[in-house]
């Protein structure tokens, strides 16, 4: 392996994420972190989502990154400005997946184009490795979702009606609807195949977003379900000294709170918050008296303004106290500020894993997917407290209320302060081992084709 890095000074790898913010930005993680050891990579993706993503790469990576557009064929109800997740109406998203398919030969253009030495896929490509293999290129797929979650999706892909066995995850009552949507693909034939055969096409190993310090069993049973070597690439949290815009009116607000005193708030760049949940969420921030910044985001297309949402005279109330910023907020950069004392999240992934590196404790409100997943492992691991909601799956003002007061503020919420303390120093201790055993793996596949042709 190691004459394979000394003849070949650089290793090409075309990446080919899903078409959602959600995915592309944990490739564009690894890419950095593959593009520090030696890779080339060829991030490939449509020209909505390279634009958003553009500037996140910055002059170290610009010649070690390269950009390389697919254009999707042109159909009258999906215009380019649709062909990302983003914004996208829930009705088209079968028509974008059909979209992404029929554009397989300007994919295969692309594959002859670069000759990469390795492909790594997503999830819902199974088509993209079978055309690298028609040219003889190893390919290897790279699951966005974390070890819990995505063990917890196989597991019922192949032991339906079999209960998990992990006792720490599951779905309350009124998140059953959110399981089912998740799961509605077990009992879909097309989409249990299209999983399989993504696996199946993977050479040697499986990469998978998560951290074996927390999700080492996960790993092993997904492993165990694969057939296949499962290998986490860390937590792939971004750089929070990278400003991707001016953020100087937010932290300069953050500069002249005392340490640990604030709470972030954010769900997410594709989940909105119903009316209810906005009230509820606004009261309990007002009732906790703890300093917040909250992102407030709103669906592309709708002209809402903050007054119409939120409680009457609630900014005038909360005054000083209280910072709500419209769309866009720098999370990295607020989370590793020494003035945050709490992330009141709908813990998406990359959400949760920022906050375990930051050392920053969880206020759990999780809104859909693998959301409430995400949250039950957050508990159990002890990083944080889910704010549990009412029996219509609502959020409550006073549980919002306390749970942040615990968890910032309280004595009673010192275990949990201590424990994300903790792990944000195992996160660091471990450094980029991870990642190591990746490139490994990745140098090791490829050396494998240049003797034997590739398996």
């Amino acid at each position: 392996m190691e004459s394979f890095i000394k003849n070949n000074k650089t290793i090409h790898v075309l990446m080919f994420p899903w078409l959602a913010h959600g995915h592309i930005s944990p490739y564009l993680e690894l890419a950095k972190r593959l593009a520090q050891r030696n890779f080339i990579i060829h991030l490939c993706s449509t020209p909505a989502n390279l634009s958003s993503i553009k500037h996140k790469i910055g002059e170290k990576f610009a010649l070690s990154i390269q950009l390389v557009e697919l254009h999707l064929p042109t159909l009258p109800e999906l215009p380019p400005c649709y062909h990302t997740t983003n914004g996208l109406p829930p009705h088209l998203m079968p028509t974008l997946k059909k979209a992404l398919e029929m554009a397989t030969p300007n994919f295969c253009n692309i594959l002859c184009t670069i000759k990469p030495d390795l492909l790594i896929y997503d999830f819902l490509q199974p088509w993209a490795p079978l055309a690298a293999s028609l040219q003889n290129i190893p390919a290897v797929e790279f699951m966005t979702s974390s070890l819990s979650m995505t063990s917890y999706m196989f597991h019922f892909f192949k032991k339906p009606g079999v209960e998990f066995p992990f006792s720490t995850m599951f779905y309350r009552d009124y998140e059953i609807v959110h399981r089912e949507k998740l799961l509605v693909s077990a009992v879909d034939e097309q989409v249990k195949r299209c999983a399989f055969q993504g696996i199946d096409r993977s050479s040697r190993i499986v990469l998978v977003k998560g951290f074996r310090e927390i999700e080492g069993k996960y790993s092993d049973y997904l492993s165990s379900l694969l057939g296949k070597k499962v290998v986490p690439v860390g937590p792939l949290v971004q750089d929070p000294t990278h400003d991707e815009y001016d953020s100087s009116d937010i932290i300069g607000w953050l500069d002249k709170k005392d340490m640990n005193s604030t709470v972030f708030v954010s769900f997410g760049t594709e989940y909105f918050l119903t009316k209810q949940d906005m009230l509820e969420l606004a009261y309990g921030l007002e009732l906790s008296n703890v300093n917040f910044i909250w992102v407030v985001r709103f669906p592309k297309g709708e002209k809402i303004t903050l007054e119409e949402v939120l409680p009457l005279g609630f900014l005038s109330r909360v005054g000083e106290r209280g910072l709500v910023v419209e769309g866009w907020a720098p999370q990295a950069k607020i989370l590793s500020h020494e003035g945050i004392g709490g992330f009141v999240s709908h813990c998406g992934c990359s959400s949760v894993m920022e906050s375990m590196k930051f050392g920053i404790p969880i206020i759990a409100m999780p809104m859909h997917l693998d959301q409430p997943l995400n949250a039950r492992l957050v508990e159990d691991i002890g990083v944080g407290v889910e704010v549990v909601s009412n029996q219509l799956g609502v959020l409550r003002m006073e549980e919002v209320a306390e749970v942040i007061r615990h968890v910032v503020v309280d004595d009673g919420g010192e275990s949990v302060r201590q424990k994300a303390r903790e792990m944000s120093e195992k996160i660091k201790n471990k450094g980029d081992e991870e990642i190591d055993e990746v490139v490994q793996e990745l140098v090791q596949i490829c050396a494998n084709k240049k003797r034997n042709g590739f398996h």
